[in-house]
């Protein structure tokens, strides 16, 4: 059976205003059937990264937010840190990045809760039963909280293909560990030309994974000092990335996966994981607006491929992002973007990252019983006042 996608355009009036339409379209969706009154909610969005402008606006989120509060809901914003060394690699940089690109109290009218816990290390265990995992570690805020709303910027990704409200359930919703077993086989690669062998990253070892060797013959040193290097023992090493934050040299860093389809299907068994328990009382809700070519967390968004197209939302998160690629694919190219040659690109992911068979994210999803590839576009017009 085809679920329902709605979706508004981001024509205005006077008596039309987009916050106005945003409202009315989380309404048309089933916002207040997720939620009970008192009930903590999490909206789950992406704060941006420090120098990205592609991020969802604080001032956009309010009305959903606002919606929340009328049907009695207790919400909060909320996201996770990152994997990677940035300026949200943990709550206290987090918050502040999040503070920089204008979500305050006073703009978008609730708390911002960084779901993982100050060091990422704030987890629980969700049973999923899938290809790839038995169980994923999902950041404790999201899971404790009683009903979940994704608001997702819709963008291409340069190694899942596009970002919508799957990745932003398994990347955004997932522990450091847990985006670690998503992006690599857990243990942290080692930048020989960049260890001193200092040993700090030892004392951030719970498992007692890291020891101090002598440096491999034929392996250049930072500094004439540098005679040892740290060793990962891949069968203690548990995948929780701590030593890749502690590591001042930038020594350790993700062993990144080559094989883009298996990370397709991580994220889905994440985003199902996600949702574990929430399904009947979750929500999702992509903005097609400012379409850039890569990931919200590089530190710059180029400019976007397509004009903006609009906002949809549902309560299926496979069928709204199969159908924000379907708007995607039917909108012309901008000439003044990366995407060149043709007028008019029937496969806009494909013409920029040909390798990537992006439709297996949404497969794979379909396949865990998440949702359907199958949907019903759903226009609406906010009522005029």
């Amino acid at each position: 059976m085809a679920s329902k996608v709605y979706f508004t355009s981001l024509r205005t009036s006077y008596n039309n205003s987009l916050l106005t339409k945003i409202e009315r379209l989380a309404l048309a969706a089933g916002l207040e059937d997720i939620v009970r009154k008192g009930g903590l909610t999490a909206v789950k969005l992406h704060f941006g990264e420090r120098g990205g402008t592609a991020f969802i606006r604080p001032v956009l989120v309010r009305p959903v937010v606002d919606a929340l509060l009328r049907a009695g809901a207790r919400p909060f914003l909320t996201d996770t840190s990152t994997l990677y060394v940035g300026s949200r690699g943990n709550a206290v940089d987090h918050l502040n990045t999040a503070l920089l690109n204008g979500f305050a109290y006073s703009v978008a009218g609730a708390p911002v809760i960084i779901a993982d816990g100050l060091d990422g290390a704030d987890e629980a265990v969700v049973r999923v039963n899938l290809k790839h995992f038995k169980d994923v570690m999902i950041a404790s805020a999201i899971v404790r909280a009683e009903s979940l709303v994704s608001l997702a910027h819709f963008k291409l990704h340069d190694a899942a293909g596009f970002g919508g409200a799957l990745k932003n359930l398994a990347m955004g919703a997932a522990s450091r560990k847990g985006k670690m077993a998503q992006h690599s086989d857990v243990a942290p690669k080692i930048i020989y030309k960049k260890c001193i062998g200092c040993g700090f990253c030892l004392e951030q070892c719970a498992q007692g994974a890291i020891s101090i060797v002598e440096r491999p013959a034929g392996v250049g040193a930072p500094s004439a000092s540098a005679a040892q290097v740290v060793q990962i023992d891949r069968k203690l090493c548990v995948g929780c990335a701590q030593c890749i934050h502690a590591c001042r040299q930038g020594a350790l860093t993700i062993d990144w996966g080559k094989d883009a389809t298996r990370l397709m299907e991580k994220i889905a068994e994440y985003a199902a994981g996600a949702i574990k328990g929430k399904e009947k009382r979750s929500l999702f809700i992509n903005f097609l607006t400012q379409i850039s070519p890569a990931c919200d967390c590089y530190p710059f968004s180029d400019a976007p491929i397509v004009a903006d197209i609009g906002i949809a939302a549902s309560r299926d998160p496979v069928a709204i992002d199969q159908a924000c690629v379907d708007l995607l694919n039917r909108s012309p190219h901008l000439p003044s973007s990366c995407l060149k040659g043709e007028e008019h690109h029937p496969d806009k992911i494909r013409a920029l990252y040909p390798k990537l068979s992006w439709e297996h994210q949404l497969i794979h999803a379909e396949e865990a019983g998440i949702g359907t590839r199958e949907y019903e576009l759903v226009e609406i017009e906010a009522e005029k006042r």
